[in-house]
């Protein structure tokens, strides 16, 4: 059954004319997604893109050296779009679910075509990959200045923004290739936040406790990419 506008979580699904949406709507297929299903591997032409609905899509970029996590894609979002809008059919980065969830995928040539015939979709799609773009650069200067604490901070703020409700299913594997740190520098942090009660941390599983005091955490290091979001897409 196609999914209706008024039933989308997808945010930039939302923000389409009601006639922008029908001329798509044909073309999303519901997906389920599974924890660390790659939907875009790195140099691979891109066949797909996702709009996810539910859950949220690793960014990562890696080498002999070890993989690292440099970007979140949610319900905010698109999943792959940075080359193919800019006229790519590939990007060097995996997109990995680490959160499942359900997403309506299209197919990029689809896609494309209709960003070619319509002028307002293609500025929406672009101002989101600007979005990401922010995000992407936010996280090297995070990375660069912040001590491992505001980082796990920030994180843990983007994953709960992409989540409903408190609960987060996060191991400390994946928060190491987030903060892009050893696992045990994630444990002593994991372990500062739930002795100030901001967290409460159990295998596999972390809830947030108090939102606000974790803000406090994180300080300047989140919340820019947050504004160009509200900025760029739902204020626009």
């Amino acid at each position: 059954m196609a999914l209706l506008q008024s039933a989308a979580r997808n945010r930039l699904l939302r923000r389409l004319s009601p006639e922008t949406y029908a001329q798509l709507q044909p073309h999303l297929q519901l997906i389920t997604t599974e924890l660390r299903q790659v939907l875009v591997a790195p140099n691979v032409p891109i066949q797909r893109l996702y709009f996810p609905e539910s859950g949220f899509s690793s960014m990562t970029t890696g080498g002999p050296r070890g993989q690292s996590e440099i970007g979140l894609v949610g319900p905010e979002g698109l999943v792959g779009a940075t080359p193919v809008l800019l006229g790519s059919d590939r990007g060097p980065y995996e997109h990995m679910i680490q959160s499942p969830g359900a997403m309506l995928a299209i197919e990029a040539p689809i896609l494309l075509r209709a960003t070619d015939a319509n002028a307002a979709l293609r500025r929406l799609l672009l101002r989101s990959v600007q979005v990401q773009m922010v995000q992407t650069a936010q996280t090297a200067f995070v990375n660069a200045t912040y001590q491992v604490e505001a980082r796990l901070a920030r994180w843990l703020l983007m994953c709960h923004d992409r989540t409903e409700g408190d609960e987060l299913a996060l191991t400390h594997e994946f928060l190491s290739l987030m903060l892009g740190v050893q696992r045990t520098s994630v444990t002593l942090a994991l372990q500062a936040l739930e002795g100030r009660q901001l967290i409460r941390a159990r295998r596999g599983r972390i809830t947030i406790l108090n939102r606000p005091a974790l803000l406090g955490v994180a300080g300047d290091s989140y919340g820019v990419p947050e504004a160009e979001h509200a900025r760029l897409i739902e204020e626009a």
